[in-house]
């Protein structure tokens, strides 16, 4: 499959990683607040590092995170798409969406906006049927776009992560579906 490099919204640009956005990338994985629902702050070296897995996704699957860049502006925003489930789950094999923004956009509506976008793309191209979300339980922020976008949570589906030690604060996670059909109704409603 040709690789979906790039996507657009309203006010975003969603598209492949460049060299040039390393900076604002690592300013915002060492930022402790945006980093405060994951295991630690990335160094420059680590976020560069990623950086480099998220091109390799691209180039094995054909999608996943996009770099988010403001149209107006241009400005690196943080990244927001879709990827494969790296770990063993009920829910698993699955195709996750997931988004990070640096601190300075939030509250903008920013990443409902990529995340619906990237929602389309993942029915709509690349004719997925389900599509899951999550977060460890005390991130209500994200929790949030989860539901903006029409996801939905049971409780029975929620999970202890299995890549983080018992005891972790962060160890327990909510789970959020939503399939082509649910899609489908929120986009006639």
């Amino acid at each position: 499959m040709e690789p979906i490099l790039k996507l657009e919204s309203a006010r975003l640009l969603m598209r492949q990683w460049r060299d040039d956005d390393l900076p604002a990338f690592a300013a915002m994985c060492a930022d402790p607040q945006v980093q405060r629902y994951f295991p630690a702050t990335l160094s420059r070296l680590e976020s560069a590092a990623l950086i480099g897995r998220l091109r390799g996704h691209f180039a094995e699957l054909g999608f996943g995170l996009w770099a988010l860049e403001r149209k107006v502006d241009g400005q690196f925003i943080g990244y927001t798409g879709l990827g494969v489930v790296d770990f063993e789950a009920p829910f698993s094999p699955a195709v996750e969406i997931g988004w990070r923004l640096a601190r300075e956009h939030w509250g903008y509506g920013y990443a409902s906006e990529a995340a619906w976008t990237a929602l389309g793309c993942g029915f709509e191209r690349l004719g997925l049927e389900q599509i899951v979300s999550f977060t460890s339980v005390s991130n209500q922020p994200s929790q949030k776009v989860m539901q903006a976008i029409g996801m939905q949570n049971d409780p029975a589906d929620n999970f202890e992560h299995p890549k983080l030690p018992d005891g972790h604060p962060l160890k327990p996670h909510v789970l959020y579906r939503i399939n082509r059909q649910q899609w489908l109704k929120t986009l006639q409603a």
